[in-house]
């Protein structure tokens, strides 16, 4: 029986969405993955439907970086409103505490410090953690009980942005597995106040940032523009080759390359006989004083596009995962 012809085009590189409030990560992808035509997709870090900003969406190829994305460091802009404890730590949730105090900037201040470094964090009921094989907000919303141990998440700095009667906003640099609305309700606790998250915004994820980002509106009217001239009068479909054709060029441009992602890695430069050998998963010795460090990732480049990501070790880079060029 023959192998099943792959659907799209095989298209790779990273397109850096602006996510807008309402859509949910894996709608997102969908959505890109469809305007691409890309025969694969998937996303480095979810972002709830309340949260807007950067999510990385990786095609094709670009996929197999993915993880490294993924454990890259992440800056949140969030608003939080004190005076009430919800049951999915934001405002989307039922409302199951009050307090009537409200935090002045200098209690705020106060315990910032117990909320940066390595720290014990308990993520939210409605998360998408797995226990017992279904995701903690499917248990959440059947009614089950919820007990999600806490996890070390690492929390590089911790600033107040503004401060106003009722409500204040942040912003965080943590490491990956950090949950935004945990750090609202936990705060809010220790304030004596409870809190929740009202505004949520991810401006960076290492080493993507906002100057990176693409809107889906600047998207949908690139593909507008390009395929508006293949459309008669009485808007019957022209040549379909061709506005695709047209389509692609207008929002190939658009995508990072897939070596973006792993910007900060030791990186090789490779000659012709050496990306030959590690296309076929061979290794490649290092030479000369300029050698680079044994390490457990780095990358190797053929003509500035990345062509494997593997291990140094004992004078040699190692490939595990090779890319098709």
């Amino acid at each position: 029986m023959g192998r099943r012809k792959k659907k799209g085009r095989p298209i790779s590189g990273w397109l850096v969405l602006d996510k807008p409030l309402g859509m949910g990560s894996t709608d997102a992808v969908s959505k890109i993955k469809w305007l691409f035509k890309a025969e694969k997709a998937g996303h480095a870090g979810t972002l709830d439907p309340l949260a807007s900003g950067i999510l990385p969406i990786a095609l094709g190829e670009a996929t197999k970086t993915v993880p490294y994305v993924m454990d890259g460091a992440k800056v949140y802009r969030f608003a939080v409103e004190w005076g009430a404890e919800t049951a999915t730590d934001d405002a989307e949730g039922e409302v199951l505490k009050t307090s009537d105090k409200r935090p002045s900037r200098n209690e705020i201040e106060a315990i910032l410090g117990n909320y940066t470094g390595t720290i014990q964090q308990k993520p939210p009921s409605y998360s998408a953690i797995k226990i017992g094989g279904e995701r903690a907000y499917d248990l959440a919303r059947e009614g089950e009980p919820v007990d999600i141990p806490a996890r070390e998440v690492q929390i590089e700095s911790l600033e107040i942005v503004s401060h106003d009667d009722g409500r204040t906003a942040f912003e965080v640099d943590c490491g990956k597995g950090t949950y935004v609305r945990s750090l609202a309700r936990d705060m809010g606790r220790d304030l004596g106040c409870y809190g929740h998250v009202v505004e949520l915004r991810r401006t960076v994820v290492d080493p993507f940032d906002e100057e990176d980002a693409v809107t889906l509106a600047e998207l949908e009217k690139a593909v507008a523009g390009a395929e508006a001239p293949f459309k008669s009068e009485d808007d019957a479909e022209s040549d379909e080759a061709e506005r695709f054709a047209a389509r692609f060029a207008a929002i190939d441009p658009l995508l990072l390359d897939t070596g973006e992602a792993m910007d900060g890695y030791p990186q090789i430069a490779l000659t012709g006989d050496q990306a030959n050998r590690i296309r076929l998963g061979n290794p490649v010795i290092l030479r000369g004083r300029d050698a680079p460090l044994p390490t457990d990732d780095a990358c190797a480049f053929e003509h500035g596009r990345l062509l494997a990501i593997g291990e140094i070790a004992q004078g040699e880079f190692r490939p595990r995962r090779v890319f098709k060029l």
